[in-house]
């Protein structure tokens, strides 16, 4: 959940992707292609060059860094309540696909970021004061679309622990 504490005068909106729609408009061949494949996802990917960007984000601590491993998913996950598959790859997050060669991982990847967060998979929350936004990480990626260096964005943010991907 995302609430609206303080508010740019322009920017800081937040993109969500569908994933259930990712997953249900790739090609025939490449659902196939993907049936079985794994992805090792670390949340330390791309931790420094955001961290380079946003200076308010804390340097961890190396008790920090060793209890973040990175974990194997699979790339297409079903969602436990509804049964819905999705595609489950983020480009802040997502490393590599088991088993494959780092040429045909990343090529691979590449493909699915792209189609993952194509526009019509899309929303933008445009926020107002005391917005609140609840999604679902299964079911959807989100990101901060960016504010201006000059202005303040604030939201509180609460996560609530989740299930292992299958």
């Amino acid at each position: 959940m995302l609430h609206a504490q303080e508010l740019p005068s322009k920017g800081g909106d937040t993109l969500f992707a569908n994933q259930h729609l990712a997953w249900e408009t790739l090609p025939d061949d490449l659902k196939e292609e993907l049936a079985g494949l794994q992805a090792e996802h670390s949340y330390l990917c791309q931790y420094e060059a955001l961290r380079a960007k946003s200076p308010w984000r804390p340097k961890l601590t190396q008790e920090q860094v060793d209890a973040v491993p990175p974990v194997v998913h699979p790339v297409v996950r079903t969602h436990p309540e509804s049964g819905r598959k999705t595609l489950f790859v983020s480009e802040h997050f997502t490393t590599r696909i088991v088993g494959l060669s780092l040429a045909e991982s990343d090529a691979l990847l590449q493909r699915l970021f792209a189609h993952s967060t194509s526009a019509e998979l899309v929303y933008r929350q445009q926020w107002q004061p005391h917005d609140l936004v609840f999604w679902d990480n299964r079911s959807v990626t989100h990101l901060a679309a960016g504010t201006p260096d000059e202005l303040r964005r604030k939201l509180y943010r609460t996560t609530i622990e989740g299930d292992t991907p299958f």
